[in-house]
């Protein structure tokens, strides 16, 4: 039987929120993954009276296997590219099949950039408190290059804030951030999808509208 622990994005928002309003953070920012952590970032955002922004991050997939991370991309000026060495060996990957996809998940990003936020600058990172807010974790691989990312933008703290995640991955994730907030941390993972009543693919133009009823 499913595991049905959220309605949906924003009812994941709305716990993660609740979780998050009582702590006293100095200067904060939520930053969202999009897509699908756009809706939950947003209501974290909306609570804790916070700006909302993104970090663009692209998965690249195996060969052959789209959907299967080996690796992820993210936007910057010196953009960070984190293997996920494991399943690279598992599926015979190598480091030249991933740099190989570099250039077009850059790209990808930048009309994401142009979409979302016409094309406007990141807010600025460096001596503020960051949130950073997926609609979940499952190999980590993603969210591991966004934190590299924001670190080398020098936050004064962040925080790493989920509504679910594998309880296997948390103990490396906590290492890698100044806090770690995270709802459901179950055994048995599955998929981040798994753990949703309803979990559709948040649309680009959904995307648009949260962050312009943000500013």
């Amino acid at each position: 039987m499913r595991n049905e622990l959220f309605r949906d994005r924003v009812d994941a928002g709305r716990r993660l929120a609740e979780a998050l309003k009582s702590r006293d953070f100095a200067d904060p920012l939520v930053l969202a993954l999009p897509r699908g952590g756009v809706p939950v970032a947003a209501e974290v955002a909306k609570a804790l009276k916070a700006p909302l922004d993104l970090l663009l991050v692209r998965k690249i997939g195996a060969p052959g296997q789209p959907e299967l991370a080996i690796a992820a991309v993210s936007d910057g000026a010196e953009p960070v590219v984190e293997f996920d060495e494991e399943t690279m060996s598992m599926c015979g990957a190598t480091r030249e099949d991933v740099m190989g996809e570099v250039p077009g998940q850059l790209a990808e990003i930048e009309r994401r950039r142009q979409l979302y936020l016409k094309g406007r600058a990141p807010l600025p990172v460096k001596g503020r408190t960051v949130l950073l807010v997926d609609d979940g974790i499952a190999t980590g691989t993603t969210v591991r290059a966004a934190i590299r990312a924001l670190k080398a933008q020098g936050p004064a703290r962040l925080v790493l804030a989920v509504p679910v995640a594998p309880a296997s991955e948390l103990p490396r994730l906590r290492g890698e951030v100044d806090e770690l907030v995270c709802l459901e941390a179950p055994a048995w993972f599955g998929a981040v999808g798994a753990h949703y009543r309803h979990f559709g693919q948040t649309s680009d133009e959904e995307v648009v509208a949260l962050m312009e009823a943000s500013t």
